[in-house]
């Protein structure tokens, strides 16, 4: 039966770490924390929650996590960020994995809590990630901030988890604003640096395309308030995104 590593990366999570522990306890055998110098209470709650606690410069979301994967005690791990929790069903999924380890890689859904309310359309459900695996067989890839973790062989084996990891996102509509100024930066500063590039009718046009296909396609109609300010938010990101790209040419 492998043994499994907890892997987190934190910066001021405070307020959702607690939650994070106290969700893996029951499965994990190693837990690593790698924070960036929190100035609040992570430490202190890592700590008291028994979490190995390194502190690490960050560098970009990818780097941090290949980083931090380095830290883990065991090759199995599963990856976390401080603002996700196991369910209960996704807790005996993969108890029984370890048991009975049959694949490379083990991908799983997510499920938004935004501002108290659970999101299931808008293109943010089942939103399906690729979290437990064998460390030896990939690492983080992606375009920062929006990672994800990568198999190296086209031979490799996945399957999908029974149980969903509960994603508490935003707490208030304002605060998924911030976030998406800050992530709409970063996100240009990478295509700047990879030597994309974006039209004016690209910039123009491909809000108005990311509304209709998360309000209407993909039915965020139907999660009423929240579901249609997740979707005007999200077309305005791709403007900010592609803007703030210009800007970097000029």
């Amino acid at each position: 039966m492998p043994q499994l590593s907890v892997v987190i990366i934190t910066y001021n999570e405070e307020k959702n770490i607690g939650r994070c522990l106290d969700s893996i306890k029951e499965i994990a055998d190693d837990i690593v924390v790698v924070d960036s110098y929190s100035i609040d209470k992570t430490e202190e709650i890592c700590k008291a929650k028994g979490a190995r606690f390194v502190l690490h410069k960050f560098e970009g979301h990818i780097e941090q996590k290949n980083w931090a994967i380095t830290q883990a005690k065991y090759p199995h791990i599963l990856s976390l960020d401080a603002d996700e929790a196991l369910d209960e069903v996704l807790k005996r999924s993969i108890l029984e994995i370890k048991n009975n380890w049959n694949f490379d890689g083990y991908s799983v859904n997510r499920l938004t809590n935004y501002c108290g309310k659970w999101i299931y359309h808008c293109g943010w459900y089942p939103d399906r990630k690729l979290r437990l695996w064998d460390s030896r067989l990939g690492k983080w890839g992606g375009v920062n901030p929006h990672d994800k973790y990568e198999l190296d062989s086209s031979t490799s084996t996945t399957t999908k988890l029974k149980g969903d990891i509960l994603h508490y996102s935003y707490y208030t509509i304002e605060g998924h604003k911030r976030q998406t100024d800050k992530f709409t930066s970063i996100s240009a500063k990478a295509l700047y640096d990879k030597g994309k590039k974006v039209s004016w009718i690209k910039l123009y046009i491909s809000p108005i395309v990311k509304f209709i296909q998360s309000y209407l396609m993909k039915l965020g109609i139907l999660d009423g308030y929240y579901g249609f300010q997740i979707c005007k938010i999200s077309a305005h990101s791709t403007f900010l995104k592609y803007s703030k790209l210009k800007k970097l040419y000029k």
